[in-house]
């Protein structure tokens, strides 16, 4: 049987190129389009990329891109964004995610990158590295027939039919406004809008090609299909830069004939439910996480974000995996975080994990003191930090990736 020692960790090459399509392929149980490889090539340069090769043969892949984030407060920070992590199935539970892991962290801590995110295909991997989810968000389904506006609902107009050709200034220009707005939001680099706007053919799902309505402040990219004798608009992505444009595209979307049900993702705060008469008629199909995140730097990404209550307190952090942890005075005054290393006694506890779940908002402390999560030496400790890490804005993915 092969061992981790029997393989090695580099840089990939161009040459790596076909293994690693083929291990995602194998991985994540799909094929890659002819219409998206070279997309997809651009957005992920192999140059970023680190390989396990066991016997001259690609048994393990990561890569990651340096992004741009949005925390709470409506500043930003840079994110080592990881993405296409996979082990071949020949060689699984022999150490080899870690070796690659190791790798790829000790290049974010030389790049100085305070913090590490990223979208995981399974929830009981990345614990150990230090990673918790940050952002959740909700699926829900629509019953077209029974969505009925309140009449309190504005009904602002404003929305058009657009093709995603002549939509696309428009939908990059208040894209960019939204994810300066919105904690968890990534700026899209040139590379993914290409992707976005040639609407590859594996991103369909047996759907049709993105139809697109357009508000002065908005967008909605949709698909229609028709599955077990029910059409569906399946939402993509909606974003609205001003509260007048969220009730305006979704009465469009909600009036269309000869649909039956709505599909889309929502963040936790999203007013959609209460807009309607009848607030089951959004059906919950799937409620999970988004994104997750690693603090890599706990004074650089503390003191990044803004905070909604004073706090002074010791915090001591376990990092298991790196060595970001220790015990940090955190002085918090009108949102603006003050953090560094000391000696003083810790009032809470808790492994790095935690961090990443308050980062950006979406959990609060004291739920995760009462699982166990926090150690407390002080009570108070735990309610200011509780208060001062929550946001007047849900969280929310930009992107998947």
């Amino acid at each position: 049987m092969t061992s981790a020692k029997s393989v090695t960790v580099r840089s990939a090459t161009e040459q790596d190129r076909p293994a690693i399509v083929g291990l995602q392929e194998t991985g994540f149980g799909m094929r890659y389009g002819a219409d998206e490889q070279g997309l997809q090539h651009e957005l992920w340069p192999v140059e970023r990329a680190l390989v396990a090769v066991d016997n001259g043969r690609v048994v393990g892949h990561t890569t990651d891109i340096t992004m741009t984030v949005t925390v709470p407060g409506q500043r930003t920070v840079r994110a080592a964004g990881v993405s296409g992590v996979a082990v071949s199935p020949t060689h699984r539970r022999r150490g080899i995610l870690r070796e690659l892991y190791t790798a790829q962290h000790a290049r974010t801590e030389a790049d100085g990158l305070p913090l590490t995110i990223f979208t995981a295909s399974e929830a009981t991997i990345y614990g150990r590295f230090g990673y918790d989810p940050t952002i959740l968000d909700t699926a829900i389904a629509i019953d077209r027939r029974r969505a009925e506006f309140r009449p309190t609902t504005p009904d602002p107009g404003g929305v058009e039919l657009a093709s995603l050709a002549e939509a696309a200034p428009h939908i990059r220009e208040v894209y960019d406004r939204w994810q300066r707005q919105v904690p968890g939001a990534q700026a899209r680099p040139e590379e993914k809008w290409a992707l976005v706007f040639a609407d590859v053919e594996r991103h369909r799902a047996a759907a049709t090609s993105l139809f697109v309505l357009v508000h002065p402040d908005g967008y909605a990219l949709y698909r229609r299909r028709y599955a077990d004798n029910r059409s569906v608009v399946a939402v993509s992505e909606l974003r609205a830069a001003t509260p007048e444009a969220h009730p305006a595209l979704w009465r469009v979307l909600l009036g269309m004939d000869l649909v039956d049900t709505i599909e889309a993702e929502i963040a936790d705060d999203d007013p959609l439910p209460y807009l309607l008469t009848d607030s089951r008629a959004a059906r919950v199909i799937r409620r999970g996480d988004s994104l997750w995140a690693r603090v890599m730097d706990v004074p650089a990404a503390l003191t990044a974000r803004t905070y909604r209550h004073d706090v002074d307190t010791v915090v001591a952090v376990h990092d298991p995996f790196r060595s970001a942890g220790g015990r940090f005075a955190l002085r918090v005054r009108d949102g603006v975080a003050e953090c560094e290393p000391t000696t003083r006694p810790a009032d809470l506890a808790f492994d790095i994990n935690v961090l990443g779940a308050l980062y950006f908002g979406a959990h609060r402390a004291g739920r995760l003191a009462a699982a166990h999560r926090i150690s407390v030496e002080d009570t108070a400790a735990l309610r200011a930090v509780d208060e001062a890490f929550t946001t007047d804005r849900a969280p929310e993915l930009g992107w998947f990736f």
